[in-house]
């Protein structure tokens, strides 16, 4: 008799070593709070937020109804040309009311890999505009991650997703410096040529690529260095946007003016797939004042997807409602006195926290990263192992200072364990 196939033997998982993964899977069914399901009954703390997005956490009824209730009036409508939706228009203007770019336009698109293409062909088409054509170098920095696009793939500042692909970077314009070095950046747009670079683009806490924070006085020392070579300043807050650093975004926590935001994750806090852009009037004008303006011919499908539109309004309504990015700026000080112990262990490198709900705990390089994951599992924590051994902290707002208690309890237990 034939065996039958196993339970999902034809997806093809993102970002895996797929020999490996058929047998090891670990599937999740449901979700409530803070808290994710197995499929073989196991609840655990989701001490990552999923990819960072769940913000407000699992299973909230109201985003569900927001949906339902919108797809039984307009599931979606697309919004090429003169053609919109009103959920499209509703977001759109309240996320610029937000104030992150004062007088700003938005773009939707459908999550942040998509943000960023938008962000990098928009940086390249505004110089061309301004008969700048040789401003086409994009800068990134050293561990960053900028999603995996075509774009995100050639501004990666983590070398293992840039590989394999044929040549040095998919788009061939771009250039990476040290993650908090601004003299080296500097130096690199002299080097370069300040008449050939058109923008720079960073993470204000640098996420996949260990959760790096930025040096004092880092991000606006890189922005006054754009501003005097006349490059544009892309902030990428896909992780960062709506409430992570204990601000609605971690722009208005540096007190930053950058020309374009990229955001994502935390707009819908992951109950359906939206992205977008904030758009400075530096940026936009050309594209509106004049009759004979140029046409940005740039757009996905679902653009401004109507059903995900009025999902992120319930969102911001749970964050604002529940005052959760105030949430975040109370457990910041928590979270990191509860990891910072993890510092003086003889296994652990180095411990980075202070930014909102964000902390890596680097490993030592001979750790095993995913026996200690395991062994969190085992206690009901589910982590994840990030660039250079880190061990990736990022719980939903709604998490508890037991929850933060436990969780890094937990990692320290593992670590004994590991060390014995």
């Amino acid at each position: 008799m034939a065996t039958a196939p196993q339970l999902g033997a034809a997806l093809w998982s993102p970002v895996a070593h797929m020999p490996t993964v058929p047998g090891d899977r670990l599937t999740i069914v449901a979700g409530e709070g803070a808290h994710i399901q197995t499929d073989d009954g196991r609840w655990l703390l989701d001490a990552t937020a999923g990819l960072w997005h769940a913000n407000i956490g699992h299973g909230r009824t109201r985003l569900a109804d927001a949906a339902a209730t919108q797809m039984r009036r307009l599931e979606t409508y697309h919004s090429f040309g003169r053609i919109t939706n009103d959920q499209a228009l509703l977001l759109a203007d309240r996320v610029a009311a937000y104030g992150a770019i004062e007088d700003a336009k938005v773009f939707w698109v459908s999550g942040g890999s998509d943000a960023i293409d938008t962000a990098a062909k928009l940086a390249r088409r505004h110089w061309q505009l301004h008969g700048q054509a040789n401003k086409r170098i994009i800068i990134s920095r050293d561990g960053s991650y900028h999603g995996l696009h075509a774009f995100g793939t050639s501004l990666a500042g983590i070398p293992f997703n840039r590989e394999g692909y044929g040549s040095e970077s998919l788009v061939p314009e771009t250039a990476r410096v040290p993650a908090n070095d601004a003299d080296a950046l500097e130096a690199q747009i002299h080097t370069l040529g300040p008449d050939r670079v058109a923008a720079v683009f960073a993470e204000p806490v640098i996420g996949t690529g260990g959760v790096i924070l930025p040096a004092e006085g880092y991000l606006q020392r890189v922005e006054a260095i754009c501003r005097e070579h006349d490059v544009l300043f892309v902030l990428d807050e896909v992780i960062t946007g709506f409430g992570r650093t204990g601000e609605m975004f971690a722009t208005q926590l540096f007190d930053l003016r950058p020309d374009m935001i990229t955001m994502a994750k935390g707009i819908t806090s992951g109950y359906a797939p939206l992205g977008g852009l904030l758009i400075a009037p530096r940026v936009w004008r050309p594209f509106f004042d004049e009759p004979d303006a140029p046409i940005f011919r740039h757009g996905v499908t679902y653009s401004g997807h109507a059903t995900a539109c009025a999902v992120a309004q319930a969102n911001l309504d749970v964050i604002e409602e529940e005052d959760l990015v105030g949430r975040v700026a109370t457990l910041t000080p928590e979270l990191a006195t509860a990891v910072s112990p993890l510092a003086d262990h003889p296994l652990v490198m180095e411990v980075r926290a202070g930014v909102g709900l964000l902390a890596g705990v680097q490993l030592n390089p001979d750790v095993s990263g995913d026996a200690l994951t395991r062994l969190c599992l085992e206690d009901g924590i589910l982590l994840r192992v990030i660039t250079d051994n880190t061990v990736q902290i990022s719980p939903p707002f709604i998490v508890d200072s037991d929850d933060l208690q436990r969780l890094a309890a937990s990692i320290a237990s593992a670590l004994d364990k590991l060390a014995d």
